[in-house]
């Protein structure tokens, strides 16, 4: 069986680790095939969310399979994880994950890299040191989180996460916020995924500026006037991603 399972339900994607018996830790195979994913997904002008979750209940991610990657590889191998982080944290779409029991060392990283975070309330995250180049500007959250397991309410408070919910609703509430995304604008979508990964790594005079251009690239679409035309006649928009 596949260790990873992608499911496809128009126009939500999901993604799920699958691979229970090793509390869905990553291996070479499993960062290599999400790289694959992911980068057929940010191809699909079509797609407007995905979900990224696990099988079980147990664990999100356990980290990785340390035994498989060390020696003289090691290094190589980190590298693609983050490469993997990066490609998730710029993906076109938002990207919620869906946390379902451990999220621990890269396994929290993976989790942190999505846009958006929804935890069970029997999730747990932990990471084991200081990690340098983390995606999504986490820092000083991290640091409370250094070296310690918290749990679903804690990360919540840190601002880790957005929700925590029932195990039994984790999934379906995935789902509900994937389908609200995609009644918004998927242009004006994109515009702010890209204002905040982007001008989180920029000044703040330069990530006000990435801001106002991005938001005027969007007066000259269809998508403006089809939401003018909709709120003028108070009817629900069709948004076409153009």
């Amino acid at each position: 069986m596949s260790s990873i399972i992608q499911e496809r339900r128009d126009p939500v994607a999901i993604v799920r680790l699958n691979r229970p018996e090793k509390f869905n830790a990553l291996s070479r195979e499993m960062i290599l095939a999400l790289s694959d994913i992911f980068k057929s997904l940010d191809s699909e002008p079509n797609l407007r969310a995905v979900i990224l979750t696990a099988t079980g209940d147990e664990a999100f991610c356990a980290g990785t399979n340390i035994s498989e990657f060390a020696g003289p590889n090691e290094a190589e191998f980190f590298e693609r994880i983050q490469d993997l982080f990066r490609q998730i944290e710029n993906c076109h779409v938002p990207v919620i994950a869906a946390v379902n029991g451990i999220a621990a060392a890269e396994g929290c990283e993976l989790a942190l890299a999505c846009h958006l975070r929804i935890a069970s309330t029997n999730a747990r995250f932990s990471l084991p040191e200081a990690r340098s180049g983390i995606v999504g500007g986490y820092e000083s959250a991290l640091e409370m989180l250094n070296g310690k397991v918290v749990s679903a309410k804690e990360a919540l408070g840190f601002g880790l996460i957005n929700h925590v919910v029932p195990a039994a609703e984790l999934i379906s509430r995935a789902e509900d916020l994937a389908r609200e995304i995609t009644q918004l604008a998927p242009l004006a979508i994109r515009a702010c995924l890209e204002a905040v990964t982007q001008g989180n790594k920029l000044p703040l005079a330069e990530g006000l500026a990435l801001e106002a251009k991005l938001f005027a690239s969007l007066f000259d679409t269809d998508d403006v006037r089809e939401g003018t035309s909709a709120f003028l006649e108070k009817r629900s928009p069709e948004f076409r991603g153009t």
